[in-house]
């Protein structure tokens, strides 16, 4: 049986389908990419509590956490939006409620916007002017940059469309202190370093689904060796980095022994990666993803009991 986008509701054997409303809200949700926004608030609150060198107001903690999962989703619902025509295509993506039918396109716009004007606001109200400036520059930057620019355009294009993930970093910090500082610059660089070996190997794994669209992710324009090789020399990068706060911070053993055997473990990786890939074997690329998420929640965890510690 198959079923096709409509306005208004699903179509199935050409049956038009009233959507339900706890449908409707799931889809709604769904639009935000919730995993994705989980994520990237696991470095935000580590960082505020680095900002404040201990525990902030939990209030604020709590609206900082609101306001950024509420200006990522608008992001990804943008995304989304934009992207409707090529997720309908790939394999990964043909489940999301604008290819079902379960939003319509001008439902998932609306949505996009009010999340994006929400989010402005409540930061603004309850946090500092320079955190919500940051997140109104973190979903301009990722719509128009990386989705309407870069995406489609360059192999580049998770390098620095990456860039929009690394903001969160500045807002859990702007929140806290109302301005940055080099701690949270270096913590920036971190993730921005670590966003290529964490979704090259997804997009390994997904290569054909790429390719179908005409994406020219770098597993799609060159071959795993050049992909391995490359994962590996910003993992390499990634952990350097981190170990930049340890004396610019005055990070204490606990961050120092994560950052270097999360580090470790992580470059570890992406070396077995690329070994398999000049061998000819398969390559296995979900396991570097899914370490690198676990690298950083380790790296970012160590960021926020480093300060409680008394040593």
């Amino acid at each position: 049986m198959v079923s096709t986008a409509v306005e208004g509701g699903t179509q199935v054997g050409g049956a038009k389908r009233p959507v339900s409303f706890p449908t409707k809200a799931k889809a709604f949700l769904a639009l935000t990419k919730p995993r994705v926004i989980e994520l990237l608030l696991v470095t935000t609150a580590p960082v505020m509590i680095l900002a404040a060198n201990g525990i902030p107001s939990p209030w604020l903690i709590v609206a900082t956490l609101v306001g950024g999962a509420l200006s990522a989703g608008s992001a990804n619902a943008f995304n989304c939006y934009i992207d409707r025509d090529i997720d309908a295509v790939m394999h990964r993506t043909k489940r999301r409620p604008l290819v079902t039918g379960e939003v319509t396109p001008r439902e998932a716009l609306v949505f996009a916007w009010v999340l994006g004007v929400v989010s402005t606001v409540w930061l603004l109200a309850f946090t500092t002017w320079l955190a919500a400036a940051l997140s109104v520059g973190a979903i301009l930057f990722y719509v128009f940059v990386y989705t309407l620019w870069l995406k489609r355009r360059t192999e580049q294009n998770i390098i620095w469309g990456g860039i929009a993930g690394c903001f969160p970093v500045l807002i859990g910090w702007a929140a806290v202190t109302g301005e940055l500082s080099w701690a949270a610059f270096i913590l920036f660089a971190v993730v921005f370093l670590w966003t290529p070996p964490h979704y090259w190997p997804l997009s390994m794994r997904y290569r054909e689904d790429y390719a179908s669209v005409n994406v020219p992710m770098l597993a799609v324009v060159r071959s795993g060796k050049v992909v391995g090789l490359q994962t590996i020399l910003y993992a390499w990068a990634t952990v350097v980095c981190s170990l930049l706060l340890i004396p610019v911070a005055g990070m204490g053993i606990v961050y120092s022994l994560a950052a270097v055997a999360s580090g470790t473990w992580f470059v570890y990786e992406t070396h077995r990666l690329y070994g398999l890939a000049i061998r000819g074997e398969e390559p296995k690329p979900m396991r570097v993803f899914h370490a690198s998420i676990t690298y950083l929640t380790l790296l970012f965890l160590a960021v926020a009991i480093d300060p409680l510690l008394p040593f």
